[in-house]
This record gives C-alpha cells, structure tokens and sequence, in this order.
C-alpha cells in the first residue's frame, strides 16, 4: 500500500524510503504463502497421507474467486473505478494471464492482479509436484529441485535483463518481462516451501532451531539490510539477477522468528492485526482504485497534508475492504464450510 502511493503523487520526502521499498511486501506475501500452503501439502505427506487435490483447490477457489470476480466486474463496468484509464481484457484476468502478457503503459487498471496470477500458478502447480516428489522421496531430489529453481530464477532475470536494457527501450520490459512473469517470481515461493518442508518433514531440528528464534530473526534484517542494497536501484541489473533469492531469504528468515512464539517477533499478538489479517485479501483487491477515488474527490483537499492525507487514504481503502470482506469473502467462507462439510 505505501509503494502504491505514487498513484495519488506518493508519500513525500520524509517517507520516500517507506515507499521505495513497499513494493516489497507482496515478496513477504510471497514467503508467508508458500509456507502456509506448502504446510498444507507437505505436512499429510510426511505422514504418509495422500492430501485430497479437490479439497484443496475447492478451498482456494472458495477462498479467491468470489470476492475477485466482484472488484473485477466493478472495474469494468464502471470506468472512473479505475487507478488509470486503460485494462486488459477481461479474459485474461479469468484465466489468470493477465501478468503473463500485459501492456502495461495502455492498460494499468488492475495490473496489481499479478501477483494473484502468480499465486494462483503456484496453487496449480505445487501440489502436483509436491505428490510427484512424495511417491520416491529423496533428500537429493528435494534439493536438485530447490536448486535448480533458484539458479534457474537468476539465470533467466539476467538473461532478460541484459537483453531488454539495450533493445527494448520503448516500453516498460522492466514489469512486463521481469517483475510480473511467474517464472521471475518464484524466489519467495520456494524459501516459503522451503520452511514448511523443514517443519513437516524435521519437526525435531524445526524445533531445536526456534530456541534460537531471536538470532534468526537478527540474520534476517541483516539480510535484507544487504536486499535494500542490492535493490538501490529498483530496475537494475545486480538486484534483478540475485536480489530476489536474498529478499526471500531474508524474509523467511523473519518468517521463521515469527512463527515461533518464544521470540521477539513471535511473543506477542499486535491489537488489531487479526482483523488486518481477516480483510487483507479484500484490501489488496481494492486499495489502488479506492486511492484513485479519494483523490479524484479529496484530492485538492489533501494535497500536501502529509500524515493527514495518509491517514484519510489508509481509512477510507480499509472501510472499502471491510464491506467487501463482510459483504462477499465471509459468506462465501461460511459457504465453503457447509459445501466441504457435506461434500
């Protein structure tokens, strides 16, 4: 949210930081993910339990779709909805391309969907692998598949970067071919499943390490110190080629200190950020076209009013999430656990 700033003219000089890195977070949403769906697989199958695939994707589905399919409709059918003037079909946005091939300098409405496309590719694919792995498990294949995700990651971001610097000036290849892809996205994935394999398949070394959650927890900001770093320049070479491995690191090193409950970060519950969690989805839908609103209508108003002005954009996205995640997410939730119950 503070990265999206930029669309109502950013946060200012005190906070550019703030908003330079916030792009970020989707990479911490990245990790958290694939720990906790990667939970989800691994764990019945270090048990010796075949998970149910149709179990699973009825959840995601559940889970994704309906509160999706509305913001998606409001945006196109309702133009001044829109965080800019131009959207890529509809089509793409069902079928979950839209990060795939974009034209990102005509059509930015509702170009933040791609890290749900990310997602859900991720929701396809991983537990199919995951099954594939688990009917010869072996140490070795797990590693060989880790590796050659991460190696493979690099390789190809430098590959398309040292291409697309020198011949691809006039469009933005920097979203379109490296940030948005799902093959260029998979660093945060893999650490997070690399997290929840630890913990399924060594609960006992899982265990032993988060005595040491608070040290964990230093190496990652140490970690991303050294990603902030390498990311000075967002659109660079050094970042794009072997930032994003030491981003996720970093991030799932933070991740695992927060899972544990004996560490600082993991000690105590922050107020609020329960409810934070239970309407993030919706906010992540709506929070660039409700921006766009509020500065089409407020605008005049807030500009230069620095805390004000963040503080009345923050409310106004987060009551925007709240009627979607009550009107839409938590009855189609409680759906999901009568369909499941009966199914």
């Amino acid at each position: 949210m503070q990265f999206h700033s930029f669309i109502v003219g950013g946060l200012g000089p005190d906070w550019m930081w703030l908003q330079r890195y916030g792009w970020m977070g989707v990479d911490l949403f990245f990790v958290l993910s694939g720990f906790l769906i990667g939970g989800q697989v691994l764990r019945p199958l270090a048990q010796g339990v075949r998970p149910s695939l149709r179990t699973f994707y009825l959840k995601r589905a559940f889970r994704i779709l309906p509160a999706f399919w509305v913001v998606l409709a409001v945006y196109l059918l309702w133009p001044e909805f829109r965080e800019a003037p131009g959207i890529e079909p509809w089509w793409k946005f069902v079928l979950f391309i839209v990060n795939l091939d974009i034209d990102y300098t005509a059509n930015a409405a509702f170009s933040h969907a791609w890290s749900l496309c990310v997602e859900e590719h991720f929701y396809l694919v991983f537990p199919m692998l995951a099954l594939l792995l688990a009917r010869r498990p072996s140490v070795l294949k797990f590693w060989g598949v880790c590796v050659a995700v991460l190696l493979g990651g690099i390789a190809l971001r430098a590959g398309i970067w040292l291409h697309d610097a020198t011949l691809q000036p006039s469009r933005n290849w920097f979203v379109e071919d490296i940030y948005y892809p799902t093959w260029n996205r998979l660093d945060g994935l893999l650490l997070g499943v690399m997290l929840a394999a630890w913990q399924a398949y060594r609960p006992a070394a899982w265990s032993r390490a988060a005595k040491y959650a608070n040290l964990f927890a230093l190496a990652g900001v140490l970690v991303l110190v050294l990603a902030f770093w390498l990311f000075r320049d967002r659109v660079g070479w050094l970042g794009n080629s072997i930032g994003w491995p030491v981003l996720s690191l970093a991030l799932a090193l933070l991740v695992f200190a927060g899972a544990q409950p004996h560490g600082v970060l993991g000690a105590r519950a922050l107020p609020g950020a329960g409810w934070i969690a239970a309407v993030s989805y919706s906010l992540y839908l709506v929070h660039k076209p409700i921006y766009a609103l509020v500065q089409a209508h407020w605008g005049a108003v807030l500009a230069a009013r620095g805390s004000v002005a963040w503080l009345v954009y923050g409310a106004v996205a987060l009551a925007a999430a709240a009627v979607l995640h009550y009107l839409i997410e938590r009855p189609c939730l409680r759906l999901r656990g009568r369909f499941l119950q009966h199914a």
